[in-house]
């Protein structure tokens, strides 16, 4: 819309055009730890557009040779346990010991609408706005595992604009948050005081991924319950199978308003990461999870294809499933036969 009366109203209500920026310029960017130019790669990356797309791979294959040097940890925990309040606190004592610090936000997408608050910048006010932190929330978008479609990719973007620490928050919903394991070097899981956790936590996968389990708000008249629930969980991971990294999981608390526990678990969390760069587990966690997200990527660009390519087969499909006649399993293995000739 425009005003013929008044052109300098024009200019205030006209569309701006972003600023665009070459795929060197974007990198440069990156590596000299511009945070403008990194937010605009990670744009990319999150696109679904294919000229996007193809923008991004380039990126990450040019930064690709600047990784790796940071500490990948997840912080997983029900909703209402106090992530962004840990993580607020956590992330001062971490910037006091000289760390820079990315904290990847992840936030459920409603299933409805498919829309995302995004609001930890404002659960994190001690950290949102400061120099060495780079806070990215983005929206998880129905993606299983309580992280969204390019963390993975976020994770090396900041690594190369030399952030040391990567905080991987995830959604925070049950067992499915065990997907961010899978590209983090350590797991921390936060747990709540009195949920009833204690006799069904081993039955949960995230139990057997969590490397240290910490109650959070460790204060005031919830000490002695929680007391007396470390010592049920320290009994619980006494039952579950010894871990490949070696380490032996450790239940803990902090306060975040006392700032009571953090020094402490900070000792745990380098004593993990000594042990795991002695026996060569860092080195070889890695080098297995670039293999699993490849054979993620190849189920993503699969089913990518297909509905982008095979629309109204697809369609004729489903509704041969919808009034059953054909199962599941049959149809999918019919097309995958007739694309694939296996």
């Amino acid at each position: 819309m425009t005003n013929n009366i008044n052109p300098r109203l024009n200019k205030l209500i006209s569309p701006v055009s972003p600023q665009k920026y070459t795929i060197d310029q974007l990198v440069d960017g990156i590596l000299n730890g511009e945070r403008l130019k990194l937010s605009k790669a990670i744009t990319l990356i999150e696109s679904s557009l294919e000229t996007d797309r193809l923008k991004a791979d380039k990126i990450i294959e040019k930064i690709l040779p600047y990784t790796g040097k940071s500490y990948r940890i997840a912080i997983s925990g029900v909703p209402g346990v106090g992530k962004s309040t840990f993580i607020n606190t956590f992330g001062k004592f971490l910037l006091n010991k000289g760390y820079k610090i990315a904290i990847l936000a992840i936030d459920p997408s409603s299933e409805l609408s498919k829309g995302s608050i995004l609001g930890d910048k404002y659960r994190m006010p001690d950290l949102s706005g400061h120099k060495n932190v780079f806070i990215r929330p983005s929206p998880n978008s129905g993606i299983p595992g309580g992280v969204a479609a390019k963390t993975r990719e976020t994770i090396l973007l900041c690594e190369a604009a030399g952030f040391n620490i990567i905080i991987v928050e995830t959604v925070g919903v049950g067992q499915s948050e065990t997907a961010a394991a899978s590209m983090t070097d350590l797991f921390l899981l936060l747990m709540a005081s009195g949920t009833g956790d204690q006799l069904q936590g081993i039955k949960r996968g995230i139990m057997e991924v969590a490397d240290i389990l910490i109650f959070t708000k460790y204060d005031g008249i919830n000490k002695k319950r929680i007391d007396y629930e470390i010592k049920q969980f320290e009994n619980i991971l006494n039952l579950l199978p010894q871990k490949n990294s070696g380490w032996k999981p450790i239940v803990t608390a902090v306060s975040a308003i006392e700032n009571f526990g953090i020094e402490k678990l900070w000792k745990y969390i380098t004593d993990y990461f000594s042990l795991i760069k002695n026996n060569g587990f860092f080195i070889k966690n890695r080098q297995l999870q670039r293999i699993k997200w490849f054979y993620e990527i190849i189920d993503f660009l699969v089913k990518d294809k297909l509905k982008r390519h095979l629309k109204n087969e697809l369609k004729h499909i489903e509704n041969q499933i919808f009034n059953n006649k054909i199962y599941p399993y049959k149809a999918a293995y019919n097309l995958l036969n007739k694309i694939l000739k296996f």
